[in-house]
């Protein structure tokens, strides 16, 4: 997505994260003082939230002068009133100082946004506000809550904390009216939907425009009202870049419950989305900061308590139901349901049935509305964007889901025929057409829904679930059937079984809801009863410590593909030895090489997607050399607590990082010529579709592009300083930075140790290491206000691919470690050894520069020259 649209990517997966709200005996006393709680010292009769007030109703018209016979009115949470083009709120008295939470959504988008992924049901916007009263200036104050806490309300320190997170104004009503019975009053509200202000919805800024909508351009569709929410319908012109830009927005204001769902605290062993809560109180040494889970309400029916506390399988109070869009091509709805309800089964380990279903759009209503939050909805997005994505409305207050919305791009099918036909055709032929059977097509389809609404239900990504699996179990047929495939989380981005070797008939490739997942939704969603979270916390630290050694129920969270701190958890990897399984991975992709023309071609068709293909493959090969990667400098990090014998931190072995650095040498730094020099390159260029168009690479400049990045990336300060850090620990047990540099030297250097005259991709393999090794001394020993030394390559490294955007870390401990590994990189041993390591190749070219034909003696003048320039040798 592009970078205009950055603030739209973290708020849109888990919203409202970070707008948790005053809950229990505090919520109890924003509502009898308001102006104690949000810290507004002015006189009681002022401000009033209350219905216990008479009302002044002294120089405001008659209920009938605003609100005449010609109103269309709809009754609900609040009564709304269309008078001409004005539309008002009648405001019950009662829900002054009630919460509500705004959620506002996409519902109709300009194709300019659509070719960006932005589209239809996206959430970009959430926030808590309240309704407050003035009756002295006889305005209505819309403040916006950002309360983080918990207090007693009998506690000394409740008044501080009351003091301390004041509640801003962010918008204000004059009130017309009151009702005829003076229990409520009547405010004009168009104002705030129809372009006039952006207080409850600045879509533009949200999306990254920065700009406001044009009021004259701009207007209210529709506002509808029911029993606990409100749904305004807008359209909003803004002028972007001289060109006019129209959206459609919906905006829930949804009523959030007085008595908020128990919540439930995270923690680090099992991977769930979170949102704050600070727990203040009178007994307490420091403040009590908490991560609370994010779920859905799931309880038994009071009948059937005592049967679910038996161990007996009941159905939940209320179900979680998705709707399916009637956008939805038919043949694939079949699919996405049963993704969906492919979840009952993890239900069923927390003492639910039927607890997930999955359901059409009803015909017969005529309220149904999917941008609606009392529908979670799974909606069909007709765009080029090859996506799909999980995100949740959520009640800060405790972490309750409240809706959930997948996002399903119509490309998506583009990207899954790419991914299963690059890693399966070598042992499934219905994987090598250009187009799959619909049952083919389907199962994969079924695998993503799975997937997007487990972040649905609260789930982050668990890159760590993988490593479970011995890389040999993979290619056994019996294994991957009764384990479900290829990880034991369907949330690890573990997609198709590219280890199974033509003749193991191995048929379950893709990764199912397994063992990981059904113990975690057990563990956030089995239902304990009332007595609070820290009351719950024996009992779910216990179910932990029964699997804390089982690989099995491992969570490894998502990090950097390019600097991973632990190689077990990593995206698109599988097994628990990323050599073995590479290897693997490439004995099946030098199968499907040569056969790319074949299987690609179509009678009057052009050779684009063999180039695509190829490009594919070369992905695939990019992919298993960062899997590899990870190892050199890695550390295996495991969630651990006091009592538990594991080790928190463990270097990855010496012989672990010592072959991987030899796979690197022998498939990534050895030009592989089956993949970078074959037929293929005679009728099509690797080709690479981007929001420019196809892009055709050369050979030559691609290989040498990644390859530089492998190069900058193996040197990298952080990773070298990790293995300083494994020798001062280890000492000679540890694969040491001397040890990379000696491995890499004899790789990089064989030929040329040989008296043997080097080819070209030889040579920009040498020159790609040298410059590696130059670049990353300069940014390690620059001043600080000297400009930064940046490596000069051509192409952006082949992303992995990643069907979807991992829904945003709002919390400190959903967030990836943040270790710190370097500070003062002018004084490491990592520079020292790669000032030694360009001195050894000094020394060898020099001898060596005269052996050679002209162009590997041109090549070694070239190096010698460049390494006495960083070196200050004359």
């Amino acid at each position: 997505m592009q970078t205009s649209l950055r603030k739209l990517l973290w708020l849109l997966p888990c919203v409202a994260l970070a707008m948790p709200c005053l809950h229990g005996s505090v919520q109890a006393q924003a509502k009898k003082h308001p102006w104690r709680i949000f810290g507004k010292k002015q006189p009681v009769v002022a401000v009033d939230t209350t219905a216990k007030k008479k009302p002044n109703p002294q120089g405001l018209k008659p209920y009938s002068e605003v609100i005449t016979s010609a109103a269309i009115t709809k009754k609900g949470l609040f009564t709304v009133h269309k008078v001409k083009n004005d539309f008002y709120f009648e405001i019950p008295l009662s829900m002054l100082g009630r919460e509500l939470l705004v959620v506002n959504k996409l519902s109709k988008v300009p194709e300019k946004l659509n070719d960006a992924g932005v589209n239809k049901g996206m959430n970009y916007q959430n926030m808590v506000i309240a309704f407050e009263r003035d009756t002295v200036l006889q305005k209505v104050f819309l403040r916006k809550l950002n309360p983080v806490v918990s207090v007693p309300a009998n506690n000394a320190i409740a008044q501080s904390v009351a003091d301390n997170f004041m509640p801003s104004v962010i918008d204000y009503f004059k009130i017309e009216t009151y009702s005829k019975d003076s229990s409520a009053l009547v405010v004009n509200v168009s104002k705030i939907f129809d372009g006039s202000n952006n207080s409850i919805n600045n879509v533009f800024d949200e999306l990254g425009m920065s700009s406001s909508p044009i009021r004259d351009l701009s207007r209210i569709v529709d506002i509808k009202s029911f029993t606990n929410n409100i749904v305004a319908k807008s359209e909003w012109t803004a002028k972007i870049t001289g060109v006019e830009i129209s959206i459609e927005t919906t905006t829930n204001l949804v009523l959030l419950s007085e008595k908020p769902m128990q919540a439930r605290f995270a923690d680090r062993r099992v991977g769930f989305f979170t949102t704050p809560r600070w727990y203040f109180n009178d007994d307490q040494h420091k403040l009590e900061e908490r991560e609370l889970v994010t779920r859905w309400r799931l309880e038994p029916k009071p009948e059937d308590m005592q049967r679910y506390r038996a161990g007996e399988l009941v159905e939940p109070a209320k179900q979680i139901v998705y709707y399916i869009d009637p956008s939805t091509p038919p043949k694939w709805r079949s699919y996405i349901k049963a993704g969906i309800e492919d979840w009952q089964k993890a239900f069923e380990a927390a003492g639910f049935k039927n607890a997930i279903v999955a359901k059409d759009v009803p015909t017969n209503d005529p309220d149904f509305d999917p941008d609606d939050v009392r529908y979670s909805v799974v909606t069909y997005a007709a765009s080029a964007k090859a996506n799909a994505m999980g995100p949740s409305v959520v009640d800060p207050r405790s972490g309750e889901i409240i809706e959930a919305d997948i996002i399903w791009w119509h490309n998506v099918m583009g990207v899954l025929h790419d991914w299963i036909r690059i890693q399966t055709a070598a042992i499934d032929p219905r994987a090598r057409g250009n187009q799959f059977s619909d049952s083919l097509m389907g199962h994969a389809i079924r695998f993503v829904s799975s997937h997007e609404v487990g972040h649905t239900l609260g789930l982050q990504h668990n890159m760590g679930s993988s490593y479970a699996f011995d890389v040999d179990s993979l290619r056994s047929p019996a294994f991957t059937s009764r384990m479900g495939g290829t990880a034991p989380s369907i949330m690890d981005y573990a997609r198709f079984n590219y280890v199974a070797q033509p003749g193991d008939q191995v048929t379950q490739i893709t990764p199912a809801i397994g063992v990981y997942d059904q113990f975690a939704i057990d563990w956030a969603y089995r239902y304990m009863g009332n007595e609070g979270p820290h009351a719950e916390l024996p009992t779910l630290n216990k179910r932990l410590r029964e699997h804390e050694n089982d690989p099995l129920y491992y969570f490894g969270e998502q990090q950097d593909v390019r600097d991973a701190n632990d190689p077990r958890s990593q995206s698109e990897d599988l097994g628990n030895d990323a050599v073995k399984a590479s290897r693997y991975g490439l004995m099946n992709l030098k199968r499907i090489v040569p056969q790319i023309l074949e299987w690609t071609k179509e009678e009057g068709a052009n050779y684009e997607e063999a180039g695509k293909m190829l490009n594919s493959a070369i992905g695939q090969w990019n992919q298993y050399g960062y899997h590899v990667l990870a190892n050199v400098g890695g550390i295996y990090i495991t969630p651990t607590v006091y009592g538990q014998r594991q080790n928190s931190y463990e270097h990855v072995p010496k012989e672990k990082q010592a072959a991987a650095v030899k796979y690197l040498l022998d498939e990534v730094f050895n030009t592989p010529s089956w993949l970078f020099k074959n037929d293929i390159y005679k009728k099509s260029y690797p080709v690479k579709e981007s929001p420019i168009g196809s892009i055709e690479y050369g050979s030559l400049v691609y290989a040498k592009s990644l390859q530089s990045y492998f190069f900058y990336d193996l040197l990298r300060d952080e990773r070298l300083s990790r293995m300083l850090e494994n020798e001062a620990a280890n000492g000679k047990a540890a694969y040491t930075v001397t040890d990379l540099m000696e491995d890499m030297h004899k790789g990089m250097f064989a030929k040329t140790m040989r008296n043997q005259p080097l080819d070209i991709y030889e040579r920009n393999s040498q020159k790609g290491f040298v410059d590696a090794l130059i670049v990353s001394i300069d940014k390690s020993v620059v001043r600080a206000d000297q400009k930064k030394v940046m490596p000069e390559v051509g192409f952006a490294a082949i992303e992995p691919f990643c069907l979807h955007e991992q829904p945003a870390k709002t919390a400190a401990s959903n967030a990836s470690r943040n270790m710190m590994y370097f500070a003062v990189n002018r004084v490491s041993d990592a520079v020292s050894a790669k000032r030694g390591e360009l001195n050894r190749i000094l020394q060898l070219l020099q001898a060596k520069k005269n052996i050679a034909d002209r162009a590997t003696a041109d090549h070694y003048s070239d190096i010698i020259l460049r390494i006495k320039q960083v070196l200050a040798i004359n």
